[in-house]
């Protein structure tokens, strides 16, 4: 009996652990608006952590995670490979490549494909790719030609846009069907 005990104590602890790192990642993600970040997190604290009190413990991690945040980014240099990840992605619309920053899913990918049969391709990644990158230092890019197709190695159009990544600072390689960025997501607050 004891035992189960000291288990369900560990899921919760793991749990609230895990919901903490959700909040972290968020919030230095920097992609959602005060009340969408807020919104998620009292979510997560809701169907994760239903013995907490809901608003205060959003309220009081979102904080925190905030706090944290800018005490972290105070030994940042001026330009972050979040910097160069902005320059990168002006170059590549520029250049005819849709760049979806953190966007929902494929089929959003596939609808600006519809939607601008003007572009070459379209690079896109996940909310998830980024929190990898905070957490990881690597972001994983999707790259789809004009036609919807995935890149290959060897196409001219996944050539050029490596090139423009690590022209900007930014160590990329195609690795199973995606671009492997070498970058830290660190957005200044």
């Amino acid at each position: 009996m004891r035992r189960r005990g000291r288990t369900a104590i560990g899921r919760g602890a793991l749990r609230e652990e895990q919901v903490q790192t959700f909040v972290h990642d968020n919030v230095r993600a920097g992609l959602l608006a005060p009340q969408e970040l807020y919104d998620e997190v009292a979510r997560a604290v809701r169907e994760e952590l239903p013995w907490r009190q809901e608003s205060e413990t959003a309220r009081s991690w979102i904080s925190a995670a905030q706090s944290a945040w800018a005490s972290d980014a105070e030994s940042w240099p001026a330009v972050t490979d979040y910097s160069r990840l902005q320059s990168a992605f002006t170059k590549l619309e520029v250049g005819g490549v849709a760049v979806l920053q953190a966007c929902e899913d494929h089929w959003a990918a596939a609808a600006v494909l519809r939607s601008r049969p003007d572009v070459r391709g379209v690079a896109w990644f996940l909310p998830s790719d980024v929190w990898h990158a905070i957490s990881a230092g690597m972001l994983e890019v999707n790259l789809w030609h004009g036609s919807g197709a995935n890149v290959a190695p060897g196409d001219e159009l996944l050539v050029w846009v490596e090139s423009v990544l690590v022209g900007c600072g930014l160590p990329a390689h195609f690795d199973e069907g995606r671009i492997e960025v070498s970058a830290r997501w660190q957005r200044h607050p």
